[in-house]
């Protein structure tokens, strides 16, 4: 485990629209010391870093080059953004025979180089992935985060701060299980301040008639991605903020609570796969995952969401 905290290098595998713009986010954050961008496209991972290469005189000192696997070797964090692209009407299930094929050659090319790093997975379908990554890495549990829920938890509250007319950060409220259609939106312990939602609303809300719309909150949240693919073809912006806020839970050991995905221990009766749950990030990794006090529906529902995405994978074939 790597623990020096002034040199931190970060390998970006794959420099599509995801993992350029997850490096832009880390060189403007000042997080990382170092950024390697790798790509089976060596020009187009070239292009990338020179173009970030051109801006360091506005922002922090730090490294910028692309490499290659060996260029692994030494750093504190692997993300890995590379895979087939989602296209429009396409699931991120629908990837997941494309993407575990390129994980195959991905992740032993680089367990070679560095097996000491914490690995951030991102591809779609991001959870199947994290559980693919552990099991073919042999790296520890705590070692191997999906983005998993975090952005969908971004979005959750960005969307219940729109319709009661507060700041996002004000918002307390996740979605866990899947990062995909079958997420679990945790209504029961959404807040404001501690006020819960519906009584928010009720009491002070001037956006929502009193009532929050629940239902067409969360079909804006499970079908964000649908939309902007269909009108801009990727989505890579907000994903590559949400990166870089994981990174830096772990960078700064700050004992951060993020919906990441990480392959599940028993956790409401879920064995075998990865899920979002609210999870400790430091520089160990994922430190612990908490179980809410859910209500039986949202437990059943994220038991759910953990066997359908464990029948996919045996269906396509396991690992």
């Amino acid at each position: 485990m790597f623990t020096n905290l002034t040199h931190n290098k970060i390998a970006v595998i794959g420099a599509g629209n995801v993992g350029s713009t997850t490096a832009y986010a880390l060189m403007i954050s000042g997080i990382a010391s170092e950024i390697v961008l790798i790509d089976i496209d060596k020009d187009k991972a070239m292009g990338e870093a020179m173009d970030l290469n051109h801006g360091t005189a506005f922002v922090k000192p730090v490294i910028v080059k692309h490499g290659d696997y060996s260029d692994c070797q030494e750093a504190s964090i692997i993300i890995i953004t590379a895979g087939a692209n989602q296209k429009p009407g396409e699931t991120r299930l629908d990837l997941l025979g494309r993407n575990i094929k390129i994980y195959k050659d991905i992740i032993p090319n680089t367990i070679k180089y560095n097996d000491k790093a914490i690995y951030i997975i991102v591809t779609n379908p991001v959870d199947i992935l994290t559980y693919v990554t552990w099991k073919m890495s042999g790296l520890p549990v705590s070692r191997v985060i999906g983005s998993g829920t975090v952005l969908d938890t971004s979005r959750f509250r960005y969307l219940i701060s729109q319709q009661c007319g507060i700041a996002a950060r004000n918002v307390h409220a996740y979605i866990i299980g899947e990062h995909g259609d079958t997420e679990v939106p945790i209504w029961s312990l959404s807040n404001i301040v501690g006020i819960g939602i519906d009584e928010y609303c009720l009491n002070y809300c001037r956006n929502c008639d009193r009532k929050i719309n629940k239902e067409e909150i969360f079909f804006k949240v499970k079908n964000a991605a649908y939309e902007i693919i269909e009108k801009k073809g990727a989505t890579y912006y907000a994903v590559g903020l949400a990166i870089r806020r994981i990174v830096e839970g772990i960078l700064r050991d700050e004992n951060s609570i993020m919906t990441v995905s990480s392959v599940m221990q028993g956790y409401y009766g879920v064995h075998g796969i990865a899920l979002s749950l609210p999870s400790v990030i430091n520089r160990k990794g994922v430190s612990a995952v908490l179980e809410l006090p859910l209500t039986q529906q949202e437990q059943q529902a994220f038991y759910n969401s953990g066997e359908r995405l464990k029948k996919l994978l045996m269906d396509a074939g396991g690992i």
